[in-house]
C-alpha cells in the first residue's frame, strides 16, 4: 500500500505506555498561596514554635510552589512500532477523506469523524476495559476505534495475513462500525438484545459485520480512486485476512468443528463476498445486509 510520504490524521490519541498527565501531588492553600507538603511541615514546625507563618508566606520566605507530575512522551521500541503508528494514523486519514466526501455528495449529511486510540496492553472505554487481547474494537459509547499495534504481527503469525493492506482493512473496518453508528445501524441491531433469541441476535451481529466488510471495501474503492493507494497484492492481503478471520475457520482451528448458530461475523467466505462486492462497486446502496435474503 502507498502510504508514505502521506498526512496522518490528527484524531489519534496515543495511550502506549501510561500515557496521559497525572494529578497534582497533594497540597494545600493558604491566604491565597498554594502550598507544597514541604511547606505545611514547615509551617507546623512554626506554629509550634510560636512564629507567625504568614509573615513569611508573604516575605516569600517559604517555597509555595506545587510540583506536578508532568506526563512522559511515549518513545517508540522500534523503528517498525514508529512506522505502523503513523500507517494507521495515514489509514484514518484516507478514510476521514473518503466518508467526508460521501456523506456530503451521497448521503447529504455531515460526517462525524471517529478518534482512533492506540494502546498496549489494556485500554479502559466507554465499553469497559479491554485488553491486547481482545482485539481492535470500536466503541459506539465515545465514538473511538482501539487497536493495539502488535495486533500487526497477529494478523501475520496467528491468522496467517501478512501485509500492510491487511492491517488498513482492520481499521477500515472499525471505521466502517462508526458509519454504521451514526446512520443508525448499530442501535437498530442492539436494540434487539433480549427480544429476540440468542441465535437471531447472533444472525443480526453477523449481518451487522459483513455490512462492516462491505464498507471496508468501499473505502478501498474510493481512496484507490482519489490516491492510488493500492499496490500489486494488496486486495489479495485484505481478502486473505478476511478470510482468515472468518467464524467457520476461527473456530475449526479452536474446537475442531464449528456451530454455525453461535456465528457473530460471517463464515470466510461471506466474509471475503461483501468485502469484494464493496471494493468492486463502491457503492454504499449495494450494501444493505439487513434486507437480504443470501449472505
Amino acid at each position: 500500500m502507498k502510504w508514505r510520504g502521506r498526512q496522518g490524521s490528527s484524531n489519534v490519541e496515543d495511550q502506549r505506555g501510561g500515557r496521559g498527565s497525572r494529578g497534582r501531588m497533594g497540597g494545600l492553600r493558604i491566604g491565597g498561596k498554594s502550598l507544597g507538603c514541604g511547606s505545611l511541615i514547615v509551617i507546623i514546625i512554626l506554629v509550634m514554635l510560636g512564629v507567625d507563618p504568614m509573615a513569611l508566606l508573604q516575605s516569600g520566605a517559604i517555597d509555595t510552589t506545587v510540583q506536578t507530575e508532568q506526563p512522559q512522551p511515549y518513545e517508540a521500541q522500534s523503528q517498525e512500532e514508529a512506522d505502523l503508528a503513523q500507517f494507521v494514523s495515514v489509514v484514518l486519514k484516507d478514510t476521514e477523506d473518503v466518508w467526508n466526501t460521501i456523506f456530503r455528495d451521497q448521503l447529504g449529511r455531515q460526517y462525524v469523524e471517529p478518534t482512533l486510540v492506540i494502546f498496549d496492553f489494556q485500554v479502559k472505554s466507554a465499553c469497559g476495559m479491554a485488553s491486547s487481547a481482545t482485539g481492535p474494537f470500536y466503541c459506539p459509547g465515545d465514538q473511538k476505534l482501539y487497536i493495539d499495534l502488535s495486533f500487526y504481527r497477529e494478523l501475520s503469525q496467528k491468522f496467517g495475513a501478512p501485509g500492510d493492506f491487511a492491517m488498513a482493512y482492520v481499521v477500515a473496518h472499525e471505521v466502517a462500525h462508526h458509519v454504521q453508528n451514526l446512520l443508525g445501524y448499530t442501535s437498530k441491531v442492539s436494540s434487539q438484545r433480549g427480544r429476540v433469541s440468542e441465535t437471531d441476535y447472533n444472525q443480526l451481529s453477523v449481518r451487522l459485520e459483513l455490512q462492516a466488510d462491505f464498507l471496508a471495501g468501499v473505502w478501498a474503492h474510493h481512496a484507490d480512486q482519489t490516491k492510488r493507494i493500492l499496490e500489486e497484492g494488496d486486495v489479495e492481503e485484505a481478502i486473505s485476512c478476511a478470510n482468515a478471520i472468518g467464524d467457520d475457520r476461527i473456530q475449526k482451528q479452536a474446537r475442531g468443528y464449528v456451530v454455525p448458530d453461535s456465528f457473530t461475523h460471517g463464515t470466510s467466505e461471506q466474509r471475503v463476498r461483501w468485502f469484494k462486492k464493496g471494493i468492486q462497486t463502491g457503492n454504499i446502496s449495494q450494501g444493505d445486509t439487513f434486507n437480504t435474503r443470501n449472505l
